[in-house]
Order: C-alpha cells, then structure tokens, then sequence
C-alpha cells in the first residue's frame, strides 16, 4: 500500500474513533451509514483499533465503543501535563492583552496557592509571592475556586483582611453564586486595601475545579467599571486552560 493510501486508511481510521467516541453503542451497520462507508469498510478500519484496545465491540450486541486503551492513553497524557506549562502561554496572553499582574494558583484546602506569576513591567508590582498561601474568602482566586466547592469547602472562620473583606457566611454564600452565574470572581479591595483582582476558575479532566488563573491590578487601574471588561477575558483565558487539561466544559 502506498504512503498515500496508508494516510487515508489512518485518517478514516481515526473517524471512525472518533465518531464511537461522540456515539458509542453504534452496530457496524449504523456506524457505516453515519459515516457513509460500506460495512465492510468500516469492519477493516476497525480491526486494528480493536486489537489495539482503542475499540471493543460488544460480542451479543455487535455494538462498538471506547476500548481501554484509550483510557490509557488519556492517563498518559494527563501525567504529562503541568498546569504552569499548560497555563503559561494564556498568562503571556493575558498580561499582554490586559497590561495587569497574572496570577495561578492551585487550591489547597483551606487555603491557595500561588505557583506562578507574570508581571507586566510597565505597572506597580504586586506583592504576592510564588509559593505563599492565600484566603479563599478574601481573594479573587480563592472566591473562584470556592464557587464550585461543595458549601462544607466554606471555611469557618471569615477574617476581615480589609474594610471592604465579606466576612458574613450568608453574603459570601450570595457572592459564590454570582460568580457561578458570570463566570469570574472580583476582590474589590477586600484583601489589599487598593488593589483589586478579577479571577475565573480551571476545570481538570474531571470538569472539577483545582486551580485558578487572575488579572491583578491598583484600583486607579482596575476601576469598577473596567472589572466588566476584563471579567469575560479572564473566564476565557481560564476556559482555554481547562480545555488543554482535558475539561469537557
């Protein structure tokens, strides 16, 4: 078989993964017509995915779906990724686009950390160091994380960082599902008196939310108005990550 052929042998080899991956428990004959190929087709371009353990075919039913050899797969490549490699291009992107301090951070119950951090040099530095823990009631990142916790996630104790700080269990339970409803969380100067930081949530393959990426800025920067701007950026700079770690979202 030529080089040609071979390549569009895979190429529909791998249609037809795909489509058992979007559609499992087709039989061979309704795989062929979505796919317009005959049976027989079909039959030899899924015999070696099934050797290979990407497909199975059930043996009563005739039935194909995902073999295990696609969840091998997946588990290799997920312990190849690493969210500061994954996240990093976003947060060039963002720092670019948005001309304010980035943050990440992993969630560590009960607090965050911070992993990483992309300062844009034009701008006041921020504080915040890679390697130290913060609230989740108080800040940005920690508020959009903790929205898609279970309610037992809420800590205890809310200490008031600043004037501005939510430390009443019922308003930060209202906050938690804003942030759900649009997408991103806002500290408004209630963990650094004049500062004020636009966060969304990173969902891993298992769609939970682990980590979270942010926009940080002085308030004469990030003004009220301009935290509706960045909001929608942010979330989608967070959708992008999420998408790279394996999230169906």
């Amino acid at each position: 078989m030529s080089d040609r052929n071979q390549s569009a042998s895979l190429r529909r080899a791998l249609l037809v993964l795909d489509h058992v991956r979007l559609h499992s428990g087709l039989t061979l004959t309704q795989l062929a017509e979505a796919l317009d190929l005959s049976k027989s087709t079909v039959s030899r371009l899924a015999a070696p995915l099934i050797e290979a353990r990407l497909l199975e075919r059930d043996r009563k039913t005739g039935a194909f779906r995902l073999g295990h050899g696609t969840l091998q797969l997946g588990q290799a490549y997920l312990a190849t990724l690493d969210l500061r490699a994954v996240a990093a291009e976003e947060s060039r992107r963002l720092v670019a686009e948005v001309r304010e301090t980035v943050h990440l951070v992993v969630y560590d119950p009960p607090h965050v950390v911070y992993i990483d951090k992309v300062e844009n040099q034009a701008t006041v530095r921020m504080a915040s160091r890679i390697g130290s823990r913060g609230p989740l009631h108080s800040t940005a990142v920690g508020k959009a994380i903790l929205a898609w916790q279970p309610e037992s996630a809420i800590p205890e104790d809310l200490p008031a960082k600043t004037k501005y700080t939510i430390t009443d269990h019922e308003q930060l339970r209202r906050e938690l599902v804003r942030i759900r409803q649009r997408g991103y969380s806002v500290d408004d100067r209630e963990n650094e008196p004049e500062v004020r930081c636009v966060a969304a949530p990173i969902f891993n393959h298992t769609d939970t939310v682990s980590a979270a990426i942010s926009v940080s800025g002085l308030t004469s920067r990030i003004t009220a108005a301009r935290v509706r701007e960045v909001g929608p950026v942010v979330a989608a700079a967070a959708a992008r990550i999420s998408r790279k770690l394996g999230s169906s979202r």
